[in-house]
């Protein structure tokens, strides 16, 4: 479903476009004629962020193998085109004598490095999470310029401050709270003291030293990934529904591909187009692009690849944050105590029902979870993204199927109606689909028989059904709705609490009976017995 439209006449520009566009996208094209397919979609997204060039299905198995971030042009990208061009200028620079007695030659580095970083985040578009790194990065070089520890807990935290300063509304979105908990994750990691007692620098002597400081190391990028992972993994939930449960293992080799490999034979080969001479570069990025994609799907496909949950409840989710920032921000043993309220605050959240049925804030789609699992449209049409969202919402990993083909429900091309079993009782529920015109009378009578009646328009005040009527009245003071069968619990998108003076909910009318029903939890025994005698 959804609208479409054309148009005829001269265009105006209202408003002129962001600097760099014009570049950014010859520069996207240019790639993509090197490299087509998904490989030149990733090619051009770590150049310029632009991700319109990736198939479908390799961007979806990007996401469910955990290596969506590698697309994202945020902290990986700008520490790589940091620190390569500081090693580039350095050892250039380090080629005349003069210079190098004569000069800092790391403050001129560093400098290099930052106009790099400036450069690189205004060619891409400059988006939130890319000039959040670049701050990140800024304050790295700064640190480094005036001789102190460059990467430090308290670097992290000025980094988030700043950030909040220009964009405080970035605190409730999930790229702020990703970005700088990975960050802040690997800090404190590496600030423990036992870890660095572990993988320290030491004399590697004998035949086996240079095995010993490889194992050592691979455990180190190892133990980051499952860590990172971890930090990670309630945030996405959170936001998404859904985390990459094997995305340590798959970043493993993902990061270390794209920032020695994969980036460098891409900028190579763009400065040999230059001369002529980028062909080989381009080949060879090719393959090593077809490997990182090879690696994603195959990452995606693994049985228990992603974990989906439903909606987690915000009160887990704040358990799971303050005990993550307690265990990070102490270095004493005092920082084990963080697992007591992570450990609560994932049992709440396991402990969660998953919605039985779920209603958008208009009314006009409605997904019921099926027997086996999965949740069922009632409109045999409705977009791609509102499937997504009702399938994350109903914790489902994959697309709904139709209300309609299911042997619990029967439909017309107006109404639908539902029976579902939950714990000791059949829930009837009723929904319309349509615009047309009904027969009153016959409405009525149905809204008798049904426990649950949903629907997009305004429903008579004769229409009672045994427990809960969703209207346009009622749902446009309560926003989208998720109800569990089995435990009662009806969660709405706006809440008492939402109505700030920024932010008015609607003022409309409804019923006081329709109020009623809502607060109230079902009486499974009336209930029951009304359902038995109908």
């Amino acid at each position: 479903g959804g609208l479409g439209g054309w148009g005829d006449g001269p265009v105006r520009v209202v408003r002129p476009g962001v600097p760099g566009g014009a570049l950014r996208t010859r520069l996207s094209g240019h790639i993509q004629a090197r490299l087509p397919g998904s490989a030149g979609g990733v090619a051009a997204a770590l150049a310029t962020g632009d991700q319109g060039g990736i198939g479908l299905a390799d961007a979806e198995a990007m996401r469910r193998a955990g290596l969506a971030h590698l697309l994202s042009v945020s902290g990986l990208h700008i520490t790589a085109v940091v620190g390569a061009t500081m090693v580039i200028v350095l050892r250039l620079l380090a080629l005349i004598p003069w210079l190098a007695r004569a000069v800092r030659l790391p403050l001129v580095a560093a400098a290099a490095a930052a106009a790099a970083a400036i450069g690189y985040t205004a060619l891409t578009g400059a988006e939130v999470p890319t000039v959040r790194s670049c701050i990140a990065a800024l304050l790295v070089l700064m640190a480094l310029a005036i001789g102190r520890e460059a990467v430090t807990l308290r670097l992290v935290a000025a980094g988030a401050v700043s950030v909040l300063i220009l964009w405080p509304e970035a605190l409730a979105g999930p790229s702020f709270q990703l970005s700088f908990a990975a960050v802040g994750a690997i800090v404190a990691l590496h600030e423990s003291p036992q870890v660095r007692r572990w993988f320290a620098r030491r004399d590697e002597a004998g035949a086996w030293g240079g095995g010993r400081h490889l194992a050592r190391q691979l455990a180190a990028l190892l133990l980051t990934g499952i860590v990172v992972e971890a930090v990670l993994a309630p945030i996405a939930l959170f936001h998404f529904h859904k985390a990459g449960l094997y995305g340590a293992l798959a970043n493993i080799i993902a990061i270390p591909m794209t920032t020695f490999v994969i980036m460098p034979l891409e900028a190579l080969a763009l400065v040999g187009d230059v001369v002529g001479a980028g062909v080989p570069f381009w080949w060879l990025a090719g393959v090593a692009l077809e490997g990182l994609l090879t690696l994603a799907r195959v990452t995606a496909a693994a049985p228990g690849a992603v974990a989906v949950i439903p909606a987690m409840p915000g009160g887990a989710f704040a358990l799971i944050v303050g005990g993550m920032l307690w265990a990070g921000l102490w270095r004493t043993r005092q920082r084990w105590l963080g697992l007591a309220p992570i450990a609560a605050g994932a049992l709440w959240t396991v402990a969660a029902p998953f919605p039985d049925l779920l209603v958008t804030g208009d009314g006009r789609h409605v997904a019921i979870r099926t027997p086996d699992g999965a949740v069922a449209m009632l409109r045999d049409r409705s977009g791609d993204y509102t499937q997504a969202m009702l399938a994350e919402n109903g914790g489902v990993d994959g697309l709904p199927v139709l209300l309609a083909e299911q042997d619990f429900a029967r439909c017309s091309a107006d109404l639908c109606v539902a029976e579902r079993v939950s714990g000791a009782r059949r829930w009837r529920i009723l929904a319309t689909r349509s615009a047309y015109r009904l027969d009153a009378a016959a409405l009525i009578a149905a809204c008798a028989t049904a426990d649950i009646v949903v629907s997009d328009r305004r429903l008579p005040r004769r229409c009672r059904p045994r427990w809960l009527k969703f209207d346009a009245a009622l749902l446009a003071k309560t926003g989208g709705v998720a109800i569990s069968l089995r435990t009662g619990a009806v969660t709405t998108v706006q809440r008492a609490h939402d109505d700030h003076p920024w932010r008015r909910l609607p003022m409309v009318a409804s019923t006081v009976a329709d109020e009623r029903r809502l607060r109230r939890a079902p009486d499974r025994t009336q209930s029951a017995r009304r359902a038995d005698q109908s």
